[in-house]
């Protein structure tokens, strides 16, 4: 199904300040929110706002996500939130004038991971696609909507029936933007069995 409002989707850390439409959410960070968990840091961070609905089975999920972001390691993108310690998180994330970073964060178990590649900075429009087979998933993003590749295929290793599933952004320093997210849709599962 194809979701034409956003009614069924609740608020993960709510946001002090944020539109919402029935088809297109933007979002203002607030400094010194992040998702990560222990690995090579060893910090903790558990507070970023996440715009999550419920779905149960096997599943895609996309969405167009756009972005002016600010400062070092400001992000946005997808979420799936299942607790503090066991989530995903796709994202493009500004690094400096020159290159943002694609990537995806997947925690499990309490220890988060870091897979990146490098984009030009001057991008500031993506579009994911998430799909569900069971406990494992295939990340996906496109420049244009149409031609999606793919970014990585992971397991979640806490068992779940129902998907938490949406969008998130955060500014981890001192820093703030908008973030915009539109063209949410669900559908049954469009990842081929292998």
């Amino acid at each position: 199904m194809n979701l034409s409002n956003l009614q069924h989707y609740k608020w993960l850390n709510k946001p002090a300040r944020f539109e919402l439409t029935d088809d297109v959410l933007v979002m203002e960070t607030e400094p010194g929110t992040d998702l990560w968990q222990r690995t090579h840091y060893g910090f903790r961070n558990d507070n970023a706002p996440g715009f999550l609905t419920e779905i149960k089975g096997d599943f895609t999920f996309s969405v167009k996500t756009q972005f002016a972001y600010n400062l070092l390691y400001d992000q946005c993108g997808i979420l799936l939130y299942q607790n503090s310690e066991n989530w995903l998180k796709v994202s493009v994330e500004y690094e400096n004038t020159n290159f943002a970073r694609l990537g995806s964060v997947a925690t499990n178990l309490g220890y988060s991971d870091w897979a990146t590649s490098d984009i030009p900075a001057e991008d500031t429009e993506m579009w994911y696609r998430l799909s569900r087979r069971g406990q494992d998933f295939l990340v996906e993003n496109s420049a244009d909507g149409i031609q999606y590749k793919q970014m990585r295929i992971l397991h979640m290793h806490l068992s779940f029936e129902m998907a938490r599933v949406g969008v998130y952004a955060c500014s981890p320093l001192k820093s703030s933007f908008k973030a915009v997210f539109s063209e949410f849709k669900i559908s049954a599962c469009q990842w081929a069995e292998h």
